[in-house]
């Protein structure tokens, strides 16, 4: 915040007001900046600048101090300035999601890996969508594209008895949950809030992302004689007509509407839905109606007050239909974005909707687990088809739109012939169905697990199916087929096993964090038992099908490590979070991860050599792509990034500039199956594998956080990395006090290091060391050196730790237990085990040890009030 903005917001008058709420007891020549209710007090408090040496305070409404703050706290100009606003009055941040503009904190961005199965040729999720490309030549094949739960697309390339991954689409953040075909172009929706674009014969590169809905994106439609109409649907209530060659043109920009485009195809718009910058003339074309008309900009077809869930389009693409929770089928002019009709019928949220050809009949599946064929010129339903015992979630019609198969819930997938009524039960499925695609003589069908299967259809000649018996008169009325299912005349499946499947992979349902916060153990819907390593990617064991709980407990370990991802397993797979500053809490030394070449106290942060595994590829491009530009006399790609926006102190890796780019094994992301990494760009979110990464990626697509770390080596600075304690002389002996001051060490620091103190300092009664000005002692990762043989004493045995050939021997007691040496502080001080440890020294003296965070004030630890 500028001193010009500052000045804008500060009112000098002691009896202002802010939210009704009077600030009482402030001087005359009291400015107040704003008001704050804390989390932990319910009164609340203002915060005000005087013109006087005291140059911040805070006050309660009523005039008092809280017991918190001193009357008398004195600020620097430039912390309260920068510090007091930035973080103690909240101020208001805009953005794309912050249509209000309401007062948060700012964040940082996120950086985001999902780990990939060795095999990423296939899903490892639920498929929500399918769509089938048709080759005009029997010398080429047919495609199938599936948009899966994992958030990814894949195209098929079919076979007669065969299907081999051709592509894999990757841009998406979320669940993508429909895939249509226009034309040439693959356009996808996603939970992620966005539609995007892909030639579907490429490679699989993103080609537009399109941003207008305010919620998850759930259905499209397209129109098939008119490949460049394509709506879109979902759970804000939004229906979209999206004109597809206009929106992969390229960006015309105007003083008046500006947009911007990302590296990755995104494009954000600055404006709101425009419903008049396209219409359908009589041909069926869109057409522009204003020569300032932006291409990702789409009619809107306002009317809907809940979620949509279903959409369907004629060939010509002039009759559009949408369905959702509100329970009725409208049916939209996409020319002008208006209503013409709304059918009633339907007990419970449309699911599924089909038009035919002409436009004239529209069926219908719902929730209420009926099928209704609407006469949309007569406005009104023809025929209730009550054959589902359950919602009906998919719907596909043969090319004369005489046959309907349907499936749902109920795990059934039915072909009803909709003049005669006759049904007749295809197959029963372990998963329910969320959309299903004919092509040929075969139905391709979606479920919720990660396999695709084709099961006989005879979708040129339905009636074959019907000879083959089971065939019953499908009812009215939506109890029927329940009843008759209770009462034992359940229809038996013609087919009992698919003629072909795609096999998917076991998805992540389960997952647990193990206590060295580098392994996870997870649980897969198969049932498999798997141990993660999410610092390189790889899978550590299978256990196959075992207990997950008692491997759970078979694998703890009595350590405390803190807390620097978060994760998940919405994708099916661990999507592992990197937020700052917490990220980088964690620290181990390096030989605990058997890192041969660094020494015994080199300490590793965790979450910087995992970034740097994960963007080490993009660093070589980045390099091979300066050298370029150098040798051609350009001036090199990207500088280090500034640090004039950084938001949280900064300080220095141990390791020297020299070796920021130097990656251990125990950090090494396979290239065979690569994770992925999601962030939230200067333009929205994007999700690249690493090894696609070309170098190009700068801070306006990379949290800086990240960029800093990799590029310059540094980190925000860190709270709570030291422990301080004090040693006393055991009671009842005539020990002398060895020092008064407090020591501290870091919070990795393992008891052999304590250890290794005792004997030095107190055993052979070595000099202290280490003071510092405010009375404390530092036991750095050094001390109790002198202690430890060389590496070429005789007398050292092969397999033992240093500490372990420490002599003489020295035990560390916890109300009579012994802890290992191997226990570090934080383990000590997480376990809250008890109030006072006891070194014994064999022959020597007795000592209590009492450890508090080191960030508590020395007072308290004096005290003895703060006992860990």
């Amino acid at each position: 915040m500028t001193s010009k903005r500052l000045a804008s917001t500060i009112s000098s008058s002691s009896n202002s007001q802010e939210n009704g709420i009077p600030r009482l007891g402030l001087p005359v020549n009291t400015a107040t900046v704003g008001l704050m209710r804390t989390s932990h007090h319910s009164a609340l408090y203002s915060y005000s600048v005087k013109s006087g040496p005291t140059l911040g305070t805070m006050q309660k409404a009523d005039g008092s101090v809280p017991q918190f703050v001193s009357p008398a706290t004195s600020w620097g100009p430039n912390w309260f300035l920068f510090q007091s606003l930035s973080i103690h009055a909240m101020h208001r941040v805009g953005s794309a999601g912050n249509a209000s503009n309401s007062s948060r904190p700012r964040k940082e961005k996120r950086l985001t890996y999902v780990l990939n199965d060795a095999d990423d040729t296939k899903h490892c999720a639920g498929v929500n969508c399918l769509a089938v490309l048709k080759s005009p030549s029997p010398d080429y094949c047919d495609y199938l594209f599936t948009g899966s739960r994992d958030g990814t697309l894949k195209r098929w390339a079919l076979g007669d008895h065969e299907a081999t991954c051709s592509a894999t689409f990757e841009s998406h953040i979320d669940w993508v949950n429909d895939a249509i075909l226009a034309g040439n172009t693959l356009v996808s929706c996603s939970s992620d809030t966005t539609l995007k674009t892909w030639n579907c014969l490429s490679a699989g590169t993103c080609t537009r992302t399109l941003r207008q809905h305010s919620d998850y994106v759930i259905c499209l439609a397209a129109a098939e004689k008119n490949s460049q109409i394509v709506a879109s649907g979902g759970l804000g209530g939004e229906v979209f007509i999206w004109d597809i060659e206009a929106a992969l043109a390229p960006i015309v920009k105007s003083a008046d509407h500006m947009e911007y485009e990302g590296s990755n195809g995104t494009v954000w718009s600055g404006n709101s839905p425009i419903t008049n910058l396209r219409s359908i003339n009589s041909s069926g074309n869109i057409c522009a109606n204003n020569i300032q008309s932006h291409g990702c900009h789409p009619v809107a077809a306002k009317g809907h007050k809940e979620s949509v869930y279903a959409l369907a389009m004629n060939d010509s693409g002039n009759i559009l239909v949408s369905g959702g929770t509100e329970k009725v089928v409208r049916v939209w002019d996409p020319r002008t974005g208006s209503k013409n009709m709304k059918l009633r019928g339907h007990t419970d949220n449309i699911r599924a909707l089909l038009l035919d050809s002409t436009g004239r009949y529209c069926l219908s599946g719902s929730s209420d687990s009926m099928i209704r064929l609407w006469d949309l010129g007569q406005q009104r339903c023809v025929h209730s088809y009550a054959v589902h015992t359950d919602s009906v979630w998919a719907l596909a019609s043969t090319p004369t739109f005489s046959h309907v198969y349907s499936g749902g819930r109920d795990l059934s997938l039915y072909l009803t012939d909709l003049s005669t009524r006759e049904s007749v039960l295809l197959c029963m499925k372990e998963h329910p169905i969320l959309q299903m695609a004919l092509l040929d003589d075969g139905i391709w069908v979606a479920t919720t697990d990660s396999s695709i299967h084709r099961w006989p259809a005879e979708g040129c000649n339905p009636q074959k199916v019907f000879q083959k018996g089971g065939s019953f008169l499908a009812g009215n009325l939506s109890f029927t087929r329940a009843r008759a299912c209770l009462e034992g005349s359940t229809p038996v499946p013609v087919y009992r096993e698919p003629s072909f499947t795609i096999p998917g992979i076991p998805g992540i349902i389960r997952h647990e964090i193990l206590n060295d916060k580098r392994h996870v153990l997870t649980k897969d819907t198969a049932g498999s038992v798997k141990l993660w390593e999410i610092t390189n990617g790889v899978v550590v064991q299978d256990y196959g099908q075992v207990s997950f709980e008692e491997k759970k407990k078979e694998l703890f370990e009595m350590v405390s490590i803190p807390t620097w991802f978060t994760m998940d397993t919405r994708l099916g797979s661990l999507s592992v979070h990197l937020d700052t500053p917490q990220c980088f809490s964690a620290e181990m030394y390096a030989i605990d991860l058997n890192i041969s070449e660094a020494s015994e106290d080199h300490k590793i942060n965790l979450a910087q050599e995992t970034l740097r595994g994960l963007l080490t590829h993009w660093l070589a491009k980045r390099r091979q792509r300066s050298r370029s530009q150098a040798s051609n006399g350009d001036i090199p790609v990207g500088k280090d990034v500034s640090v004039r926006n950084l938001k949280h102190p900064r300080v220095d890796v141990d390791d020297g500039t020299e070796n920021h780019n130097i990656v251990f094994p125990s950090f090494k992301f396979s290239t065979v199956s690569p994770p992925s990494i999601i962030i939230e760009g200067s333009h929205g979110p994007w999700r690249k594998k690493i090894t696609d990464l070309d170098g190009t990626e700068d801070e306006k697509d990379l949290p800086w956080w990240c960029l800093d770390c990799v590029l310059n080596g540094q980190i925000p600075s860190r709270d709570n990395t030291k422990c301080s304690f004090y040693l006393h002389p055991y009671e009842g002996s005539n020990a002398p006090v060895l020092t008064r001051g407090k020591l501290s060490a870091p919070r990795i620091l393992r008891m052999n290091k304590v250890v290794n103190y005792v004997i030095e300092k107190m055993v052979l009664d070595k000099p202290l060391e280490g003071g510092c000005s405010d009375g404390t002692f530092n036991l750095g990762p050094g001390f109790g050196q002198s202690q430890l043989p060389s590496p070429g004493d005789g007398s050292i045995r092969s397999g033992l730790k240093p500490w372990q050939k420490l002599k003489p021997s020295v035990e560390i007691f916890c109300n009579n237990q012994v802890l290992s040496p191997e226990m570090s502080l934080a383990t000590q001080q997480k376990l809250k085990m008890c109030d006072n440890l006891r070194c014994t020294v064999p022959g020597y003296l007795f000592f209590n040890l009492q450890t508090v965070f080191y960030m508590e004030s020395i007072e308290a630890a004096e005290d003895g009030n703060v006992v860990l």
